[in-house]
């Protein structure tokens, strides 16, 4: 029998990840997940998750690939590949179908119906852009919500309101480019945030409600979930290295400097504590409060109990969870990780790259066999309200 592999790459502004992972029979029939390589290099050729070199990015990729390969004792050939960065934006719309059968039973033709409709209500807002997943995220019938998969249900008129996540057609175009300048076939992409809350939320914690925040370079990408249901996935142009900056802004020195501070590597009377304190705190408090005023802006009914969980390269920095906890009035903590025991990956920066080779590998799907469109599709379905 042929040996089930996935590989996830996340081409991060800082960083280029990839995980390769196999898929394993245990003893009792179930299956069991194994991380058999990860290859990491510097990025080059990225600015806010855009590609401004594609021969640089290219590049990156293919030391990664080189070092993911050499341990996994596997070739790379195909991935599956994560669309980050300020390229990625959120549209919402509604779309309704009269129901069609005599016995106004509600059948797949009026979903589907529905949802075409709530794609063209939205197709003003995908000029120049590509929708990446369709996601639904209420029912109603005759103006009453309906609680699960409406299909069966009796009624007149059936609405749905949908999520739709997209980003830059020529940004994605490029970044796919590149990694096939890399000698590796992309099967399918998934958005960041996404493809890291897999294996950094666990069913409570999105069912309760929560924000899952990832602190890269220079974006802070978050998802929201609500009721099982990601509600909002944001982008925002602020990352670690502003920190950097303020540091050496403040203190004018080099940047090198400035990160080596930032990470406490660089102290004494030269760099008082409070006042690098007061630097990084001004900055993350900025940050979150652009997650708050996103939140708000979504016109929630009420808070997320789950709080906040923070992750990416940024996470580790300053006392990060209390300034979360004072901007946005909600528990915060560091995410967790949660990958298998002999995962080569060792936190939590590597979640988008092992979610989407996890991904790759789950359902029915044969793997590189089926597109990971369909399987993130029966992964959105689930969240159904």
């Amino acid at each position: 029998m042929s040996r089930r592999i996935a590989t996830g790459i996340d081409i991060g502004t800082y960083q280029v990840k990839v995980v390769v992972v196999e898929e394993l029979a245990d003893k009792n029939g179930g299956r069991q997940l194994r991380t058999i390589g990860t290859g990491l290099a510097e990025s080059k050729g990225l600015r806010h998750g855009y590609v401004v070199n594609k021969e640089e990015v290219a590049s990156s990729v293919r030391r990664a690939k080189q070092q993911a390969e050499s341990m996994a004792r596997v070739p790379i050939r195909s991935a599956f590949l994560a669309v980050g960065g300020i390229s990625l934006d959120e549209t919402r719309a509604t779309g309704s179908a009269v129901i069609s059968r005599a016995d106004q039973e509600i059948t797949a033709l009026d979903i589907e119906k529905a949802a075409k409709a709530a794609r063209e209500a939205a197709a003003p807002g995908f000029l120049n852009r590509r929708v990446l997943h369709s996601i639904p995220l209420e029912y109603r019938i005759d103006g009453a919500k309906a609680l699960g998969n409406p299909l069966g249900m009796k009624g007149v008129r059936l609405e749905i309101d949908y999520l739709f996540i997209t980003s830059l057609a020529q940004h994605e175009d490029t970044l796919v480019k590149a990694v096939e300048d890399a000698d590796i076939e992309v099967i399918d992409r998934m958005a960041s945030p996404l493809a890291g809350s897999t294996v950094l939320l666990d069913g409570e914690q999105k069912m309760k409600g929560c924000v899952l925040a990832n602190i890269g370079a220079e974006t802070v990408s978050i998802v929201v979930y609500d009721e099982n249901i990601p509600v909002s996935v944001k982008v925002f142009p602020m990352g670690s290295s502003h920190i950097t900056d303020d540091i050496a802004l403040g203190f004018r020195i080099s940047l090198e400097e400035a990160e080596r501070v930032k990470l406490g590597r660089l102290t004494g009377q030269m760099y008082p504590r409070k006042k690098v304190d007061d630097l990084v705190s001004t900055r993350l408090s900025a940050m979150f409060t652009l997650i708050d005023k996103h939140l708000k802006s979504l016109g929630r009914r009420g808070p997320l109990p789950a709080g906040i969980i923070i992750s990416g390269g940024g996470a580790g920095i300053g006392s990060i969870s209390d300034i979360a906890k004072g901007s946005l009035k909600l528990p915060a903590r560091l995410a967790e990780f949660r990958f298998s025991p002999e995962a080569k990956a060792h936190d939590a920066t590597w979640a988008v790259a092992y979610g989407l080779a996890v991904w790759g590998l789950t359902g029915d799907t044969d793997a590189p066999k089926k597109s990971l469109r369909a399987v993130v599709d029966r992964f959105l379905q689930q969240f159904l309200p």
